[in-house]
C-alpha cells in the first residue's frame, strides 16, 4: 500500500507542478483553459532558425542511433527463424470493409454523408486496431491480442482514455499544442462523450503495432544486444528531481519547453517505479542490455503517428462553410512549424510520437500497479509453443 501511495503522489505532483508554473507564469490559469476540446488560445510563436537548427540536430542525432545501432555499442544478433504462419482471424476482413467504409465517409466532399461523417473517426480506428490484429494473428501462428487477452484490450482501452486526457490537461499549459477547430460541432456534452470514445482507440493501436513489429525476427533481434546501462539510486533520485522541477518549468516557459510535455514523464515516473521495485519496459536495458522494448514501441507509435495525421489531414473538409469531422486537430507548435507533412504536422512533430510511445507504456503501468491487474501485453514469441507458459513480470 505505501509504494501505491508513492507512486499515485509522483503521479499527481505531474498533474500539479505545471498548474503552479502557469499560476506564476499568467497570474492564474494559461489562456484557454478550460476550454474542452481544447481551442486556439494564443497566436502562432514565429518560426525560429536557430530552435529549429538545434533540434534538427537532436533529430538527425536520434534518427542515426535508430538505424546505424551498431555505431553506439549494439552487437549483431542473428534472426531467429520465423514461425509458421496461420490464416486471418475471422475479424481482419470484416474490418477492413469497415475501414474503408468509415475512411470514405471521413474524407468523401459529399453533403448527403455529412451527418455520418462527423462519428466516423471511432470505427475508422477501431476497425485499423482490428486489422492490425489480425497481422499479428497471421503472423504469429494463430495468437494475437485480442485472441489471447481479451480482457487486456478492455482494460488498455479505458486507460487509454484516461491516459489521453492526461495529455489534454498538459495541453493547457503550453498554451495548445494542438486543438480542434472544429468543436462547434457537437455540444459540450457530446464533445466530452464523443472525445471520451475516441480517447479509448490511442494505447491499442500503439501496443497492436508494437506487437506486429515483434513478429519480424528481423526487428526483434536489431536492438536485443546492446549497451547495459545500469543506474544507481542516486541517480535516479536526481532524474526523478529534473523530471518533476521540468513539469514546473513547462508552466513557467509554456514555448521554449513545449516539448517537456512528451519527455517529463519518463524521467518523472520510470524513476519512481525503479525504485520502488516495479517492473518496466527499460529494466532490460540494466539487466539484458536488450533495447528492443523501448525501441519498438517507439517506431510502433512512429508508424501509428503516421496514420493519424494522414487521416487528420483528410478530413478538414467543409462543406458549405460547415466543419464536418469534430475529431479534426491543428497544431501551434513554436519554432518549429515549417516543413510539413500532411499539411498540419511539423516533421521534427514525428519524432515527438518516439517519446510518446514509451511514455503510454509508463502511463499503462502505472495504472495497473495502482489498481493492482495484470498489465503484461506480450504474446508468446513466434518461435515458441502455444503450450509455453506467458511470462506475466517480462512484459
Amino acid at each position: 500500500m505505501k509504494r501505491k501511495l508513492l507512486l499515485i503522489i509522483s503521479s499527481l505532483l505531474l498533474l500539479v507542478l505545471p498548474l503552479i508554473g502557469s499560476f506564476i507564469k499568467w497570474g492564474g490559469f494559461p489562456p484557454g483553459y478550460g476550454f474542452f476540446p481544447a481551442r486556439k488560445a494564443h497566436p502562432d510563436i514565429p518560426f525560429d532558425q536557430n530552435y529549429f537548427i538545434f533540434a534538427c540536430f537532436v533529430a538527425f542525432l536520434i534518427l542515426i542511433f535508430l538505424l546505424f545501432p551498431r555505431l553506439f555499442g549494439f552487437k549483431k544478433v542473428k534472426p531467429e527463424k520465423p514461425t509458421k504462419k496461420n490464416i486471418f482471424p475471422v475479424w481482419f476482413f470484416p474490418s477492413l470493409v469497415v475501414l474503408a467504409v468509415s475512411w470514405f465517409f471521413m474524407w468523401a466532399p459529399i453533403k448527403i454523408f455529412e451527418p455520418i461523417s462527423h462519428y466516423t473517426f471511432v470505427p475508422l480506428w477501431w476497425s485499423f486496431i482490428l486489422v492490425l490484429d489480425g497481422f499479428v494473428y497471421k503472423r504469429n501462428n494463430g495468437i494475437s491480442l485480442i485472441s489471447s487477452k481479451p480482457n487486456t484490450v478492455k482494460l488498455l482501452a479505458v486507460v487509454s482514455c484516461v491516459s489521453w486526457f492526461v495529455f489534454e490537461y498538459l495541453n493547457y499549459f503550453v498554451v495548445g499544442n494542438w486543438y480542434y477547430p472544429n468543436y462547434e460541432i457537437l455540444t459540450n456534452f457530446g464533445n466530452i462523450s464523443w472525445q471520451l470514445v475516441s480517447y479509448t482507440t490511442v494505447l491499442p493501436a500503439i501496443f497492436q503495432w508494437y506487437l506486429l513489429l515483434k513478429t519480424f525476427p528481423v526487428m526483434k533481434s536489431r536492438y536485443s544486444s546492446g549497451p547495459k546501462i545500469k543506474v544507481s539510486k542516486p541517480v535516479m533520485i536526481i532524474a526523478l528531481i529534473i523530471g518533476l522541477s521540468s513539469s514546473f518549468f513547462m508552466g513557467l516557459f509554456p514555448f521554449f519547453l513545449f516539448w517537456v510535455l512528451w519527455v517529463s514523464l519518463i524521467p518523472a515516473l520510470l524513476p519512481t517505479m525503479s525504485i520502488l521495485g516495479y517492473w518496466s519496459p527499460f529494466i532490460s536495458i540494466s539487466e539484458k542490455g536488450d533495447w528492443t522494448p523501448i525501441l519498438l514501441i517507439a517506431i510502433a507509435t512512429f508508424l501509428n503517428g503516421f496514420f493519424w495525421e494522414f487521416w487528420n489531414f483528410g478530413s478538414e473538409f467543409f462543406r458549405d462553410g460547415v466543419a464536418t469531422n469534430p475529431n479534426y486537430w491543428k497544431y501551434s507548435v513554436p519554432f518549429l512549424d515549417k516543413v510539413h507533412i500532411f499539411s498540419e504536422m511539423p516533421i521534427l512533430g514525428y519524432f515527438g510520437y518516439l517519446f510518446f510511445g514509451n511514455v503510454c507504456w509508463i502511463l499503462w503501468l502505472v495504472v495497473a500497479y495502482i489498481f493492482g491487474f495484470d498489465p503484461s501485453i506480450n504474446l508468446p514469441d513466434v518461435v515458441e509453443s502455444k503450450t509455453k507458459k506467458i511470462e506475466t513480470n517480462n512484459l
